[in-house]
């Protein structure tokens, strides 16, 4: 199996932080992982809240937003393959066996991802139509199968692939924030996002954060995210 690295980037969201790590620490342990905690910006909260559990953190003197967070994770952890989590997920069990597996049986692929289900805590919603519930998922089906995209709730990375790609892209903040540095991958000649069905997580959306207004706030701002990533690449908007 291949040396792995869990990484956590996190801003003043410490209750949240606590049930990432207590979900991801047991499977660390057993594969015999790292696991590091990226505060972006001064967070004694869930500073105490790594410590706590063992967790070794670094930390950026100011906010610098999510992807220069997963870079300073990329460059001060050891692993080789960077499994990047966000920190209001709560990992299933096999899900770090299923991604080391994953990239140990396709030495030709560098991004794995997985299920992502959205899991809203202390109010319930009811969709209608086809359109999703307010907040990343993806669900491919109970088959290993190449993907278009990884969501970086989700997504572990060779770290082979930041050598020969560069870094993420620090000025993405939100929607995109791992789109530009994917739609490099496509342009080489490793192009492939191999869904692994088994590394399934859920993706929380608890207290106030599950009310319909601060979810509609949040698609918002990753719409008028994906928008300024449409001006990046000159291209058409893909939002009516």
């Amino acid at each position: 199996m291949p040396s792995a690295s869990i990484v956590v980037p996190t801003r003043d969201r410490a209750p949240y932080l606590a049930v990432a790590l207590d979900s991801v620490l047991a499977q660390a342990r057993t594969a015999g992982a790292e696991v590091l905690v990226v505060l972006d910006g001064p967070d004694p909260a869930s500073e105490g809240v790594a410590h706590e559990r063992g967790v070794r953190t670094v930390s950026h003197e100011r906010p610098l937003g999510l992807n220069a967070a997963r870079n300073t994770a990329v460059q001060q952890s050891t692993g080789e393959l960077v499994v990047f989590v966000d920190d209001d997920v709560e990992v299933r069990p096999g899900w770090l066996e299923a991604l080391l597996r994953a990239a140990r049986a396709n030495p030709d692929v560098d991004v794995f991802t997985g299920p992502v289900f959205a899991r809203f805590e202390d109010h319930a919603f009811r969709m209608c139509g086809r359109e999703g519930p307010p907040v990343t998922f993806l669900d491919l089906g109970p088959d290993d199968v190449d993907a278009a995209h990884a969501w970086g709730a989700n997504m572990a990375i060779r770290r082979g692939a930041f050598e020969r790609l560069g870094p993420f892209a620090a000025w993405s903040s939100t929607a995109g924030d791992e789109q530009e540095w994917q739609d490099r991958l496509k342009a080489s000649g490793r192009p492939r996002i191999r869904y692994v069905a088994a590394a399934a997580l859920d993706h929380r959306r608890a207290g106030d954060d599950a009310r319909l207004r601060t979810l509609a706030k949040a698609a918002y701002a990753r719409g008028r995210a994906a928008r300024r990533y449409d001006v990046f690449k000159g291209a058409q908007p893909t939002l009516a």
